[in-house]
């Protein structure tokens, strides 16, 4: 059973919703990375998204944008997003860890050599932005050949004949696009949610996952009642943006906890 699984079934049992914070690996610098993956987890995350920097990341919005060109200067690659993943196992070997990117690294990099490499270190999921389902059957053949679980994006406008693809060849969870738009974008509208998870129900037995646009601790609340994960990454990568070196940490770890509390309380 995958790390991802166990999580989702933990939580199930006790009632309780995920909370799985995204931050882009190398931002601010590479050194923070491991800490903050550590101490994210101290304070309640569930599974770690961990942004792999982008040159164009088309679905980020400003934050996360600039979070990929910070990491970016301080040399992160690909190679580099997992050797940190390598470092956070040899203390937590509980704690699931996604990477989420773009295609273009890991092609030129190769699928199998990625795919073997994240069993190596420790990757439990990975969500390619710009791979949907229709075209990514030989990709992901590779990452369910080592364990790794794809992990796929659903939107506002997805109908049901491509959720239909996506229950097929997703693992772990899938996770739900709230607005139409890029990440950090738009005010979310609960009522929306509310209307097209059954849609998505219908199709997917896996756990729901629900990001973009999550600001605050209230309305991670108010989204948690509605799904089984909240995805909160823009607002994460706000705080490590406006914090300094000295405070970062603390900053990071106080603001996952005030989210652990509020999802806990749906």
């Amino acid at each position: 059973m995958s790390r991802i699984q166990t999580a989702f079934d933990r939580l199930k049992q006790q009632n309780r919703r995920a909370l799985i914070p995204f931050f882009t690996a190398g931002d601010p610098s590479p050194v923070f990375t491991v800490p903050l993956m550590h101490a994210i987890a101290a304070a309640g995350a569930d599974v770690i998204e961990l942004g792999v920097p982008f040159s164009d990341p088309m679905a980020d919005g400003p934050t996360i944008q600039r979070a990929s060109e910070r990491a970016l200067k301080h040399g992160m690659s690909l190679r580099g997003v997992l050797e940190m993943v390598a470092e956070f196992r040899r203390s937590d070997d509980s704690t699931p860890v996604v990477l989420m990117g773009y295609g273009n690294p890991i092609e030129a990099m190769g699928w199998e050599v990625f795919a073997k490499r994240c069993e190596e270190v420790g990757v439990d999921g990975v969500l390619t932005v710009d791979f949907p389902p229709e075209e990514s059957h030989d990709a992901f053949e590779h990452l369910q050949r080592h364990g790794i679980d794809p992990i796929f994006l659903l939107a506002p406008t997805t109908e049901d004949a491509r959720i239909e693809k996506v229950a097929k060849l997703a693992r772990g969870y899938v996770y739900y696009v709230s607005l139409k738009g890029v990440t950090g974008a738009g005010n979310l509208d609960l009522s929306a949610i509310e209307r097209k998870l059954p849609q998505l129900r219908r199709h997917i037995k896996l756990p729901i996952g629900v990001g973009f646009g999550i600001r605050d601790a209230a309305t991670a609340q108010a989204v948690a009642k509605l799904c089984d994960g909240v995805v909160v990454g823009s607002r994460i990568v706000q705080e490590i943006e406006g914090s300094s070196e000295q405070n970062l940490i603390a900053n990071v770890s106080r603001l996952v906890a005030e989210l652990r509390v509020a999802i806990d309380q749906a």
